[in-house]
């Protein structure tokens, strides 16, 4: 292991076995690690139970606990944190997966319709079949984006898969399930009408063990798929006729993390409902924060999803304990700031070297 200067200046930790890192992506890998954690030890002793750091370590050294602090770490708060966690890592993943893949920095699962899609499908298993076992949710969720994937490539053809076209075209298909999903609301049944309606804001309130280890096998199988996916798109991140040079079989590829990208969708959107913005928001702070490509990229961007929503859940336990605020609302009223200040500074930036 080494420590060299790459082309663009930039220093690379180099490894034995031609593992290149650059050290400002792993600093800034290792930064958003401890937000993540802090975060999380610290929200564990936030909410509308009083609870505090050294009931935390007493719980977790074994100590004598009141019952009612000791639920509210464990069982409620614990496997909120672990779930927001995971789920904004995979949503903020496909988020940067589908950028590299449409060529759009715009991409992202709910643009593209394949929230949407998971949504349609998820919420009319849930009218129609209110007794159905809950391990077909993320099946009929995948369906749907599968559906709505394959649509997408039928309408803008193989040849146009990438650039403005998909993006207009997931619109236009993003909008009229929006309708589809607005008139299962008004005519489903009262309870399910509400249920339904604060899932679709973004939720964690459903957030148990039993949750977290559904949704456990999915965030493991993102871990191998970064490594695998992200070396493919540091060759269709050049084109399609260049990765076709380098020998990147792209009528496989594109197909196979498009495949991969509607699992990760229709699992998150299962299990706490879509999170609208976040695929855009993640891969572009990220990118702000320390300029990545390929694997990097991919970790980076999942990294900022997950502390984006772990914050997020911090916020809404701020509120009043009557008024529950959407983890999806308080995703936007924390990103969408940060947000804009962060390309208004690339902007800046980008005038003064120009």
């Amino acid at each position: 292991m080494r420590l060299t200067t790459g082309l663009h200046g930039y220093v690379v930790l180099r490894f034995s076995g031609g593992l290149e890192i650059r050290l400002h992506n792993l600093i800034c890998a290792m930064i958003l690690m401890m937000v993540a954690v802090v975060g999380g030890v610290a929200l564990l002793t936030t909410g509308s139970t009083d609870s505090t750091f050294s009931d935390l370590v007493g719980l977790f050294d074994g100590d004598a606990v009141s019952g009612d602090v000791a639920f509210a770490i464990a069982d409620v708060r614990l496997p909120r944190i672990l779930m927001g966690f995971m789920a904004g890592w995979c949503v903020a993943l496909t988020g940067a997966m589908l950028q590299s893949l449409a060529q759009n920095p715009l991409a992202d699962p709910g643009l593209l319709g394949l929230s949407q899609g998971s949504l349609v499908v998820i919420m009319l298993v849930l009218v129609l079949f209110p007794g159905l076992p809950l391990i077909f949710t993320p099946l009929a969720g995948f369906a749907g984006g599968l559906a709505v994937a394959v649509l997408l490539m039928v309408l803008v053809g193989r040849h146009h898969s990438g650039g403005l076209g998909i993006l207009l075209m997931g619109i236009a298909v993003e909008t009229t399930l929006s309708s589809v999903t607005s008139i299962l609301i008004l005519y489903a049944p009262p309870e399910q009408s509400h249920a339904i309606s604060s899932w679709l804001a973004g939720s964690l309130f459903h957030s148990d063990w039993s949750a977290v280890g559904s949704f456990a096998a999915w965030f493991v199988i993102s871990i191998p798929a970064i490594l695998v996916i992200g070396r493919k798109l540091r060759s269709l991140d050049l084109g399609d006729h260049m990765a076709l040079a380098l020998g990147e079989a792209v009528h496989i590829t594109k197909p196979a993390i498009l495949i991969v990208a509607v699992l990760l969708t229709a699992a998150a959107t299962a299990a706490v409902g879509p999170l609208v913005f976040l695929g855009v928001m993640a891969p572009h702070l990220a990118g702000f924060i320390s300029p990545a490509k390929g694997r990097a990229r991919l970790f980076l961007a999942a990294m900022t999803g997950g502390v984006l929503v772990v914050a997020a859940d911090g916020l809404t336990r701020l509120g009043s304990d009557q008024v529950a605020l959407p983890t999806g609302l308080a995703i936007m009223m924390i990103g969408a700031p940060i947000f804009i200040i962060s390309l208004r500074l690339r902007t800046i930036s980008q005038a003064r070297t120009g």
